[in-house]
């Protein structure tokens, strides 16, 4: 008898979670997240060739794009202005590099008043940090794999 009030319990919860969830247009979301990371890359893009234009050597204009696209996220996160761009685009906003600067600015600023050592400096990495982690994990195994590999050439 329990067992049959439990499956209804869960039954009524889930369709009290379908009832309140705020419905998707799925084809709209996707088209904002491929619009607004298209245009993220291309303002990339565009930095890159002014770079290029200047005569700055191709080996180098990466860094110079990286970080003009980092500072440019933290920027518009700082003026409350990324946020906004988040809500529209979703993913089209995180994944490019404009979404790492956006995800260590926005704790930081989040966490300010609690001081810079518990506050700033303790939060600031608590969604980047993660993605460091296991991104500088997976490629040291890569490499060990990759020089193993090597070995046997």
């Amino acid at each position: 008898m329990e067992h049959t009030n439990e499956e209804r319990l869960k039954k009524e919860f889930q369709d009290m979670v379908k009832r309140s969830a705020p419905s998707s247009n799925f084809l709209k979301d996707c088209l904002a997240a491929f619009v607004v990371g298209g245009l993220i890359c291309v303002i990339g893009q565009f930095v890159m060739n002014f770079f290029i234009n200047m005569g700055i050597p191709k080996e180098e204009v990466g860094y110079y794009v990286a970080t003009i696209m980092v500072f440019l996220g933290a920027f518009l996160t700082g003026i409350g202005v990324y946020d906004n761009i988040g809500k529209f685009a979703g993913a089209g906003s995180i994944v490019p590099i404009t979404g790492f600067s956006n995800s260590i600015v926005a704790p930081a600023m989040e966490f300010k008043r609690e001081g810079f050592v518990f506050g700033v400096g303790a939060k600031m990495f608590v969604i980047a940090g993660p993605v460091l982690v296991y991104g500088i994990s997976s490629s040291v195994i890569v490499g060990i794999i990759y020089y193993i590999m090597n070995l046997f050439k």
